[in-house]
Formats: C-alpha cells, sequence, structure tokens
C-alpha cells in the first residue's frame, strides 16, 4: 500500500513540474521518507533545499524523523515545496566566519609598524587584549568541531558572506585598527587606568568566568540533543535556571568584560550591536520554548537577562 502525496509550487509563477504527484512506498512514511523521494523525482531537488510545508496551516515539515502523519498530512493531501536555492553546511559557516578574527588581530598587532607608520612598544592592555580575542575565537572553532549539535544541515551559500562581513569586519578589522594603534601604546597609557594591574586582571578575570560558563552551557545543550537528532529538551542547571538562553547571557558577560578592559569605542560598539542580535534570538527560542513545552517549561525564566528580561 502507497502514500501518495502531489506537491505544488509555493512560487506563483506557473510551472510544467508541478503539480507533482509522488507515490511513496511506506505505508506510514516518515518527512525523510518524503525528501528522500522527492530527490529522486523529477524535480532532483537535494533534501537540503527543501522546504515543505502544509497548504492549509502554513506548517514547516522540518522533522526529518516524524510520520508526516503526525503533521496532519493524510494519503492524498497537497503539500507545498520551495527550492531554498544552494546551501552550504553550518560548520563551514561557523568555521570560515570566525577564523576572520583569529588572523585579523595578529596582523594588526604585529604589523603595527607597517600599518600605523611608526614604532612604539604596545601596552599590556594590548598584549592581553589579542590573547583574549584569539582565545575566544579558536574557543568557538573548537566548540564548532566538537560540541555544537545543528538542528538543520545547511543554512543558505549567501550565509556564509553575511556572517563573516560581521565577524570579520565589525569584530576583526573594525576592532583591530583601533585597539593596537600607537595612541594605546605603552608610552599613551602610562599612568593611567588601563596601566593599572588591578584594573586589568579584574578585568580578564570576569572575561574568564564568562568564557568558561559559556563553555560549560555550550556542553549543557550539546548533551540535550544526541548526535544526528534533531531531539529538543529543556535546558536545566547551571545559568538555566534563571534564562532560556545562558549561553548568550555568558557571551554578553564576556564582551562587557572586554570592553571594560580596553576602554575602545570599537569594543563597545561591537558589544552593542552583538547583544542586541542575540537578544532577538534569544526571546524566539524563550518563546519557542514555552510554546513546545507549555506548562513543563519553568514559568519564571527570562529570555536572556538574569531577572531582567
Amino acid at each position: 500500500m502507497s502514500f501518495h502525496i502531489t506537491l505544488k509550487s509555493r512560487s506563483p509563477k506557473p510551472s510544467k513540474r508541478f503539480p507533482l504527484t509522488l507515490a511513496l512506498s511506506q505505508a506510514s512514511p516518515t518527512v525523510a521518507d518524503l525528501k528522500l523521494a522527492i530527490e529522486a523525482s523529477a524535480l532532483r531537488l537535494n533534501r537540503h533545499r527543501q522546504r515543505i510545508t502544509t497548504v492549509e496551516k502554513k506548517q514547516v515539515l522540518d522533522d526529518d524523523d516524524k510520520k508526516l502523519q503526525g503533521f496532519g498530512v493524510k494519503d492524498g493531501d497537497d503539500l507545498h515545496i520551495k527550492d531554498l536555492g544552494p546551501q552550504v553546511a553550518w560548520k563551514t559557516v561557523f568555521l570560515t566566519e570566525y577564523f576572520g578574527p583569529l588572523f585579523i588581530h595578529p596582523a594588526f598587532y604585529f604589523g603595527s609598524r607597517l600599518i600605523y607608520g611608526k614604532d612604539f612598544v604596545h601596552s599590556k592592555m594590548q598584549t592581553i587584549a589579542l590573547v583574549l580575542i584569539l582565545i575566544h575565537y579558536a574557543k568557538r572553532e573548537l566548540e564548532t568541531l566538537f560540541v555544537h549539535r545543528f538542528s538543520s544541515a545547511t543554512m543558505p551559500i549567501l550565509n556564509i558572506f553575511k556572517n563573516s562581513a560581521h565577524y570579520w569586519g565589525l569584530s576583526g578589522v573594525l576592532l583591530a585598527v583601533p585597539l593596537y594603534g600607537p595612541w594605546n601604546g605603552q608610552s599613551r597609557l602610562s599612568n593611567s587606568i588601563l596601566s593599572n594591574d588591578k584594573y586589568l586582571y579584574f578585568w580578564v578575570a570576569l572575561w574568564a568566568y564568562s568564557e568558561f560558563s559559556n563553555l560549560l552551557t555550550h556542553l549543557n545543550l550539546a548533551s540535550l540533543r544526541p548526535s544526528g537528532t534533531k531531539t529538543r529538551q529543556i535546558p536545566r542547571g547551571y545559568g538555566f535556571d534563571s534564562v532560556s538562553c545562558a549561553n548568550y547571557w555568558f557571551e554578553s558577560l564576556a564582551w562587557f568584560a572586554f570592553t571594560g578592559l580596553t576602554l575602545n569605542w570599537a569594543a563597545g560598539l561591537f558589544t552593542a550591536v552583538a547583544v542586541g542580535q542575540m537578544y532577538v534570538w534569544a526571546v524566539k527560542k524563550h518563546r519557542r520554548y514555552r510554546k513546545e513545552f507549555g506548562d513543563k517549561y519553568p514559568r519564571g525564566r527570562k529570555a536572556m537577562f538574569p531577572f531582567i528580561a
């Protein structure tokens, strides 16, 4: 007994390829079975480029392991399909965007004579800032390789340019240019607050605490999703007792500490942009958690900032 599905395009433009009726050999097929059938059909559309929705509810069929009936799809129903265009692996995007600051900051620090046109001795603040930047982005690269679990295998290929522009430009060049210049050199900062060891190491300690806490939250989140699945569970434990997105909270705290360490306008700008974007993501995740888990989800949690929002 086969399961029949008719595919229609979401595009208003007429196409000879649609409607397309598929006969799935499984009596109770999954979303993955449907995607494989589409890939093998006349459409030849890679499963990662497919966005399938129901006609009436506009619900996205995004859980490959779930039965079509679980989305309310019956034998003989119509579904809409959209080609998402060329895709690239999430892991590739993350590795590429984080690589930028890893070579941009050392280039400005060690190439300061060529870039700024004069000799000067770097201040302790500048050296510490470089080390913290390198540790931060090396940590992100390692987390991408060994920790993170991605709910989707790919994203649109244009995202690699958009995301890289953010990290290579805003956290790379724009941050490095004013940070490693002679105006922050040893002679210029002598007897200022930025040459005070107690001041510098206070911010380093806060940064280290925040980065380590961020790592713990990422390990926690990874443990909730077995490799190769899209399982979603309620995050609990360290940090998550107060907020839904503890990883974003500790990330924000780390950049706040970096800004305090450098007192640099570019660091402040990047922190403001990054925190603002993370808060937008946090609110969306917080709402999704509450919708998905209902009464099971802790009511006292905020989205990202403990006790605030």
